[in-house]
């Protein structure tokens, strides 16, 4: 079994954080790393250990956008993905992954949309040939250059 993906969740709303925090570890099966604040998520972010980044677009001191583009500045490896209930459209000339206006998708298109983008990060599957005139079930291994049963 695959260790568990770990998300950076970040709203200055306590409520909404904790909602999206309980949705991401039930449905989603994710272990959550919650922060307040752009500061917070910046310290829980440079830690390591972060799959994708979820974040509210208007927060006090530091807004999403300002945080994503340094978190981007350190790994810009890392999906993140904007949401905001006050701001319906989003210019896509930042640095975010993607944005989702809140209340027009429902939690689970969020979490499809979270699923895709954290294995479009990981890359695709490894694919195995069957190999000719081998026994059945041989498969070959591109990584080993090997035949494996």
């Amino acid at each position: 079994m695959r260790p568990k993906k770990t998300i950076l969740c970040v709203d200055d709303n306590e409520q909404a954080l904790a909602v999206r925090k309980f949705l991401l570890e039930t449905r989603g099966g994710y272990r959550v790393v919650a922060a307040h604040d752009g500061a917070e998520a910046m310290e829980r972010f440079r830690a390591g250990g972060i799959d994708l980044v979820l974040s509210d677009l208007v927060m006090p001191h530091m807004d999403g956008n300002e945080m994503v583009r340094r978190m981007k500045e350190i790994a810009p490896e890392v999906p993140m993905i904007l949401i905001s209930g006050s701001v319906k459209t989003y210019d896509h000339g930042n640095r975010a992954d993607a944005f989702l206006p809140k209340g027009t998708s429902t939690p689970g298109e969020m979490l499809e949309r979270i699923r895709v983008m954290i294995a479009r990060k990981r890359g695709p599957k490894k694919s195995y040939r069957p190999v000719y005139g081998a026994p059945d079930g041989a498969v070959f291994d591109p990584v080993a250059h090997a035949i494996a049963s």
